[in-house]
């Protein structure tokens, strides 16, 4: 169903974080009345308690959650309270959200963001939505209860999205942003020895998708990744060379172990060679598929 775009109307959760603040600007742009979900009230925002009080105000008819704690906050140790953090940011909001949409039938389209980790890595399989996911450490578990506590358990999951997003590229947050200062100084280089399997998705092409799938809703799962499957090494090398600045400097295994620990640490040195299937052959059309045109316009416009 194409929705009116006079009646363009998104309720973003964590519409101030990376990923939501820019999704807000990309449908401001098109045309979108954007209100976010915010802990903190103000001008186009609700709070969760009022969101939780009042339910989705019954202008919107898409509603989009990007809430979760930063998980590679380097400032933050990995305790068990950070733990539970990252957890309940995630579980809380999409149960929260899924149990509203139940009261708002105007609502045409719920897009939840989730992971890719939930994918085991293998060196020969390619996953596609088609293909099973399996909890077989921290980040997958949380991928799969992620996913459970966005379904409204009602006729409602037809209008449901959830979207499987790689690393998400782009200036102003994200891995850009903590690779950008030392490659920019000529010693940025791969994590651990860099074979892993990198899945990543350009921050626009993210935002487009999201606007795509508000537009012409695709219920189920959706790999919100790159079609270009590539590593971590070849991604580093890549942005150093379009950076003009060389890609020597590898970080030691052991040393993202003691930054992040070992539960965090598998979501940089390990991934799954993932496709995205669903929106491909959707016709959604990705600007940036491959990783020199992700980093050419990354560079260029830094």
């Amino acid at each position: 169903m194409i929705i009116p775009k006079m009646s363009r109307h998104a309720l973003i959760g964590g519409g101030t974080g990376f990923i939501g603040r820019n999704l807000a600007n990309h449908l401001t742009k098109k045309g979108y009345d954007v209100t976010v979900i915010s802990r903190m009230p103000g001008a186009k925002r609700i709070t969760w308690h009022e969101l939780e009080k009042n339910g989705i105000p019954g202008s919107v008819n898409a509603v989009v959650n990007a809430t979760g704690q930063n998980t590679l906050d380097p400032t933050r140790r990995w305790t068990p309270g950070f733990q539970q953090n990252v957890w309940n940011s995630r579980i809380n909001s999409s149960k929260t959200l899924a149990q509203a949409i139940k009261s708002a039938p105007q609502v045409t389209s719920f897009v939840n963001l989730c992971g890719v980790s939930h994918y085991q890595p293998s060196e020969s399989k390619v996953y596609t939505e088609e293909d099973q996911v399996q909890g077989f450490d921290y980040m997958s578990r949380l991928c799969l209860a992620w996913e459970e506590a966005a379904h409204t358990g009602s006729e409602q999951d037809c209008k449901t999205t959830i979207l499987r997003c790689g690393a998400v590229v782009g200036h102003g947050g994200g891995m850009i942003q903590s690779m950008w200062l030392p490659f920019k100084l000529g010693v940025g280089g791969p994590l651990g020895n860099g074979k892993q399997i990198m899945p990543w998705i350009h921050l626009h092409d993210l935002c487009s998708l999201i606007q795509y799938i508000i537009e012409k809703p695709v219920p189920g799962v959706v790999n919100a990744v790159a079609p270009e499957i590539t590593s971590n090494l070849e991604f580093s090398k890549a942005f150093a060379k379009a950076l003009h600045r060389p890609c020597i400097f590898a970080v030691p295994e052991f040393v993202v172990h003691a930054i992040f620990g070992p539960e965090r640490a598998a979501l940089v040195l390990s991934g799954a060679k993932v496709k995205p299937q669903k929106a491909l052959s959707s016709g959604f059309k990705f600007q940036y598929p491959s990783v020199k045109e992700a980093v050419t316009q990354l560079t260029l416009k830094g």
